[in-house]
């Protein structure tokens, strides 16, 4: 279901999913660059089916929110989105243990987003998360002119529908990086790094063979981050969206498994 949500820079469009039956924890959703939340439609199911009640917000510039495409000029102030969309879920589930699970870009917002509100978490998954630094950050930064080098979709799974589905999206966007971003990405990453370890219980799970957020840069960045109660978790040969690889269920079953100890 479908619902409008007032965000830091212009209105939201935001999801809410179950499967009618009451739920025993909230499940928060936090995509990545270029994407939304539609992409997420059977994690969302998968979740409810697993007593969850769960909640998403396309970010600004993304998906059906409002805003220049792509464009994100303080990844803090899309925390502070975030942080509405969980108050509402905490409103409407009172007493409910959060879950926060971002993906991508999205890890990056809720490894933020654990160090400014680790109150407001029970547990947490970041999935192949941009941390530490990303070595497109270097790259598009230091050219005058960005180049239109849109996302592989081959980069995404080694099942071909999902490539095919992503370059078909319309609400995807598919052109080049935009500077603010990239500074804004940049600025995020700082602050992250400089934030010191986080406090609440929180597995990172990274495809091995991830061409868009290399795992060892990522791996350097969570190793900074990693708070005393966490896990780590790898997978030979699997690609950027592990929540939409070949071995999927077994990637959401480790994610279930952490966070129904820890929530």
């Amino acid at each position: 279901m479908e619902f409008s949500q007032h965000g830091h820079a212009g209105e939201l469009t935001a999801y809410r999913w179950h499967n009618g039956d009451e739920p025993t924890w909230i499940a928060v959703l936090v995509h990545g660059y270029g994407e939304h939340l539609g992409r997420y439609q059977w994690v969302a199911g998968r979740l409810a089916e697993h007593g969850a009640a769960v909640y998403g917000v396309d970010h600004q510039g993304h998906g059906k929110s409002s805003g220049d495409r792509a464009v994100i000029d303080d990844f803090d102030a899309v925390v502070g989105d975030v942080r509405s969309l969980v108050q509402t879920a905490r409103a409407e589930h009172p007493g409910l243990p959060v879950v926060l699970i971002g993906h991508s870009m999205g890890g990056m917002i809720a490894a933020r987003y654990l160090q400014l509100h680790p109150d407001d978490i029970a547990a947490a998954a970041l999935t192949g998360p941009v941390l530490g630094s990303w070595p497109v950050l270097d790259q598009l930064r230091g050219v005058d002119d960005i180049p239109d080098l849109p996302i592989d979709p081959d980069t995404l799974s080694r099942d071909p529908e999902i490539g095919r589905a992503y370059a078909e999206d319309p609400l995807v966007y598919h052109g080049p990086f935009k500077r603010p971003m990239l500074d804004a990405l940049q600025t995020s990453l700082d602050r992250i790094n400089d934030g010191g370890r986080l406090r609440v219980p929180t597995i990172w799970l990274h495809g091995a063979d991830d061409q868009l957020v290399p795992i060892e840069a990522t791996r350097a960045g969570w190793e900074q981050i990693a708070p005393d109660d966490s896990e780590s978790r790898t997978y030979p040969d699997a690609r950027h969206e592990i929540l939409n690889e070949t071995n999927r269920d077994e990637v959401l079953a480790d994610l279930l498994a952490f966070t129904d100890a820890h929530r």
